[in-house]
C-alpha cells in the first residue's frame, strides 16, 4: 500500500501509491510509522488522492513512550507500516489506576480511549459546540464516566455546576444509587421547584467588589459609597447602644451641617426633615419631644419660622442636636461576625447619602441614589429571596453548608439559575466564583479543596466585561491565570466561544470540541488555540452527533472521540413536535 517517500517538509510527507494498488480510503485520520535506523515517528493520514498520501507527523516513540514533536524528521529511505496495537495504546491509553475511559475511537473499532485524571481534571477545560452537536450529553457523559468507574472513587470532589437552563438536574439526581457515598445537591432559582433548595447567599459575605456587581455600579466614586454603606450596614442591624449612638450622631452632623448653609430658613427646615423622614430613631423624628426650660417641644416644632425668618426654637434645636454629636464615633467599626439583610443595607444607603461628603456633594449624592434605586428594586422584587439567609454564616461554613446534604458529602452540586435573567445570573455565578476562590485561596494546605467550576452557556458570564475597568480584575480570569494552584478549576461549555474572554480561553489546557459551523466560532478558535491546526478544523467539521475532537494536554494527539450515551441523560434534547402536534 505504501511506496517511498517523495516529499518531506517540517511537519508532512508525501508517500507515493505503488502502481496498481487499491486505494483503501479508510486511511484517511489513521496513524502510520515512519521507522529509520531504530526512530519511529508517528503521523497521521490526513489526505489521499489517486497517487499521493499525505501524512501529517505527530511525534516520536521512544523507549516505548510517545512524545509529541518531531525534531528530526524521517529520512526518504524509511520504511513506512500501520501503527500496531501496542503502539497504539500509547496514545489511546490503557485501563489503570488514575485513569477512566473517556469514550472510543470510532477510527479504531470502538477502541476505548483512557484518559489520566490528572492531566484532564487539574487543568482547565473548554467544550465547545453548537446547539444539538452533544455537548451536554458529553459533559454529562464524562462526569458520569468517572463516578461510574468502578476503580476510582472520587468522594472528596466539588463540581459546581451552574446550569442555565436546568438541564443536568435528570442527569445526577440518582448518582447515590451508584455509590451510597455520593450525594447530588440541587439549588434553584425556581420558586415552585420542591425539589431543590431556594438559592440563598449571605449578603455579609459580599465585599465592595460583590455589591458593585449587584448594584450594577459604574463609576469609581460609587465603590466609596458601598464602602460606606457595608460598614453603615452592619453597624445598623447590630441595634445596641453603641449602633443607636451612631445613627444619632450622624443624623446630627447631616443636621448641623444644615442649619449652618447659607439657605432661608425654609429650604433648611425642607432639607432637615427630608433627613429625618428618611433616618428616623427615637431621638430624631418628627414627633420626638425635646425637652426646654420647663416646657416641651416636638422636633417638627422647632422649626416654625418667626416674623424675623428665624426658627423659634433655634437655640433649643441646637443644644439639642450637638448633644449627640460626639466625633470619636466616626472610627467606630462594627464587628464582621454579625448579619443583615436587605432591610438594614437600605436603611444603611440612607444613613450614608447623609454622611460627611455626600450630602452636600451633587455629584455623589446623584451617584448614590443611582445605587439607591438600584438595591430598592432588587428588595422589592422576587429576586430578594435568593439574598435573605435567616442566620449568621461564615465563608468556611457557608462553603461547607453548600457541599453537604444530609450530614453527608456531596459530590455535584448543581445551581439551576433558568429563572433568572441574564445580568443577574452572572452577579450570582460571579458572586459564588469569587467566593470560592477566596475560600481555596486562603486554605492553610494549598489545593486541599479542589473545586471544578461549570458554566453551562459560559458565553453568557465569562465575557469582556467592564470589571477591569471597574474593580481592576475580572474574577474568572483572575481564576483562569491562578485558580489551578490553589485548586479552583474552570469548565466551560459553550456553542458561541467568539463571545467568551480572550485572556480565559489563553489559559485553557484541555478541549472537546464538537462539531460548529458558525464561520466567525471556527475563525476565532483557530486564532486564539496555538495547537488547533487546520487539521483539527476539518476533523470537527464532520463529525456526528455525540463525537468530538479532543486535543490538549490531556491527550497524546488530537483524536475523535465517540463519547458513551450518558445513563440518565440530561433534558437537552428537542421537543418532540410530531408527538405533541398530534396529541399523543
Amino acid at each position: 500500500m505504501f511506496g517511498k517517500i517523495v516529499y518531506i517538509s517540517d511537519s508532512v510527507a508525501h508517500i507515493s501509491i505503488p502502481a496498481g494498488t487499491p486505494v483503501n480510503m479508510d486511511l484517511m485520520n489513521l496513524h502510520i510509522i515512519f521507522e529509520d535506523n531504530g526512530r519511529k515517528v508517528l503521523g497521521e493520514v490526513e489526505d489521499v488522492s489517486e497517487s499521493i498520501i499525505k501524512v501529517h507527523f505527530l511525534g516520536v516513540i521512544e523507549d516505548g513512550k510517545f512524545i509529541g514533536g518531531v525534531l528530526r524528521k524521517p529520512t526518504l529511505e524509511s520504511k513506512i507500516r500501520m501503527i500496531t496495537e501496542e503502539e497504539l495504546n500509547l496514545i489511546t491509553g490503557v485501563e489503570g489506576e488514575g485513569l477512566f475511559k473517556l469514550g472510543v475511537s470510532p477510527l479504531y473499532g470502538d477502541k476505548p480511549i483512557y484518559v489520566d485524571i490528572n492531566d484532564l481534571c487539574s487543568n482547565h477545560l473548554a467544550i465547545f459546540g453548537n446547539t444539538g452537536s452533544g455537548k451536554s450529553y458529553g459533559v454529562a457523559s464524562f462526569i458520569q464516566s468517572m463516578f461510574y468507574n468502578s476503580n476510582f472513587n472520587p468522594y472528596r470532589a466539588n463540581y459546581m455546576i451552574f446550569d442555565a437552563y436546568g438541564e443536568y438536574h435528570n442527569a445526577f439526581e440518582r448518582l447515590g444509587e451508584v455509590n451510597p457515598n455520593y450525594q447530588f445537591k440541587y439549588f434553584t432559582t425556581n420558586k415552585s421547584d420542591v425539589s431543590g433548595e431556594l438559592i440563598r447567599i449571605p449578603l455579609w459575605l459580599l465585599d465592595i467588589d460583590d455589591f458593585a456587581l449587584l448594584l450594577n455600579a459604574e463609576k469609581h466614586s460609587q465603590l466609596q459609597i458601598i464602602e460606606k454603606m457595608i460598614k453603615l450596614a452592619r453597624i445598623i442591624s447590630m441595634n445596641t447602644e453603641d449602633s443607636i449612638k451612631y445613627k444619632n450622631h450622624l443624623i446630627a452632623k447631616a443636621i448641623l451641617d444644615v442649619l449652618y448653609t447659607n439657605q432661608t430658613s425654609a429650604s433648611k427646615r425642607n432639607d432637615i426633615f427630608t433627613i429625618v423622614s428618611g433616618c428616623q430613631t427615637e431621638q430624631f423624628n418628627l414627633e420626638a419631644p425635646i425637652e426646654g426650660i420647663g416646657y416641651t417641644r416636638k422636633f417638627r416644632e422647632c422649626f416654625l419660622i418667626d416674623r424675623s425668618g428665624e426658627f423659634a426654637e433655634s437655640v433649643l434645636i441646637t443644644q439639642y442636636i450637638t448633644s449627640f454629636i460626639d466625633e470619636s464615633l466616626d472610627n467606630y467599626e462594627a464587628p464582621n461576625d454579625h448579619a443583615f439583610q436587605l432591610e438594614e443595607l437600605q436603611k444603611a444607603l440612607d444613613f450614608t447619602l447623609i454622611s460627611d461628603g455626600f450630602l452636600r456633594n451633587d455629584k455623589l449624592y446623584d451617584e448614590a441614589v443611582t445605587l439607591k434605586v438600584r438595591l430598592h428594586s432588587i428588595a422589592i422584587s422576587e429576586n430578594a429571596d435568593f439574598f435573605n439567609y435567616p442566620n449568621y454564616i461564615d465563608l468556611n461554613g457557608y462553603i461547607a453548608s453548600l457541599v453537604a446534604k444530609n450530614n453527608k458529602k456531596c459530590q455535584i452540586i448543581n445551581f439551576n439559575l433558568e429563572d433568572t435573567d441574564d445580568r443577574l445570573s452572572k452577579t450570582i455565578v460571579k458572586i459564588y466564583s469569587k467566593m470560592l476562590f477566596t475560600f481555596t485561596k486562603h486554605l492553610s494546605s494549598r489545593g486541599a479543596v479542589p473545586f471544578h467550576l461549570l458554566l453551562e452557556e459560559s458565553h453568557r458570564y465569562v465575557q469582556n466585561d467592564t470589571d477591569n475597568f471597574l474593580l481592576g480584575y475580572n474574577i474568572f480570569e483572575r481564576i483562569a491565570k491562578e485558580g489551578r494552584k490553589f485548586g479552583l478549576i474552570l469548565n466551560l461549555v459553550s456553542q458561541r466561544p467568539v463571545e467568551l474572554s480572550e485572556t480565559v480561553i489563553s489559559q485553557i489546557s484541555n478541549f472537546l470540541i464538537f462539531k460548529m459551523t458558525h464561520p466567525r466560532d471556527l475563525e476565532y478558535i483557530k486564532k486564539m488555540l496555538p495547537n488547533m491546526s487546520a487539521e483539527i478544523m476539518e476533523k470537527q467539521k464532520s463529525l456526528q452527533p455525540g463525537m468530538c475532537v479532543a486535543f490538549g494536554r490531556a491527550f497524546k494527539v488530537p483524536m475523535i472521540i465517540k463519547m458513551p450515551l450518558p445513563n440518565p441523560a440530561p433534558h437537552s434534547s428537542n421537543v418532540n413536535v410530531v408527538s405533541i402536534w398530534q396529541g399523543r
